[in-house]
């Protein structure tokens, strides 16, 4: 199944994000699709990306500072990756997204095999194979938080840049 979320931005404040996630986190899916919407935030500071992270996390469990490094280690210089999973994007445009984009979670035969457990598929227009994000659900609300993504490896470089300028004449 392919479920599709359409955002009229991805640049948001956290108290937006935080009304937008507590509208449909029994949706697996849709925290999948959040979980973009967080990171895209990167670009405009790492602590307000990390505040909605946080949102999407077991609150028993915020991020550690490793994954706060993690982050940073994946993202300065590259903030074009979570853009990479918004519909319409691509390296020769620089990643940079048409509004309203959508984000596509998908999910296959071993997405649920174990019970409140799942691991979903998202697919980066610079990458060739789909990328997990796994995620688990707590019993006693039905809601679902984010455990660990794998969305920031490396992609193809973007040929332009923000402003259009060509960063790569040889793409």
């Amino acid at each position: 199944m392919v479920k599709e979320y359409t955002f009229d931005r991805v640049i948001m404040s956290p108290e937006e994000f935080e009304g937008l996630l507590e509208i449909n986190r029994q949706d697996v899916y849709y925290v999948a699709a959040m979980t973009v919407a967080a990171l895209c935030n990167y670009k405009d500071g790492a602590e307000k990306c990390h505040a909605m992270i946080n949102m999407l996390k077991n609150p028993a469990e915020p991020m550690s500072v490793y994954e706060k490094q993690f982050l940073r280690d994946r993202l300065s210089g590259k903030e074009y990756k979570p853009y990479s999973y918004l519909s319409g994007t691509s390296p020769q445009n620089g990643y940079i997204p048409a509004f309203p984009a959508k984000v596509q979670v998908a999910d296959n035969p071993y997405s649920f095999t174990a019970e409140d457990w799942a691991t979903l598929l998202l697919q980066s227009s610079g990458a060739d194979s789909q990328r997990q994000i796994k995620l688990r659900r707590k019993k006693s609300t039905g809601e679902w938080f984010l455990v660990e993504q794998f969305l920031l490896a490396d992609i193809r470089e973007p040929v332009i840049n923000e402003q259009g300028a060509v960063i790569d004449p040889w793409a």
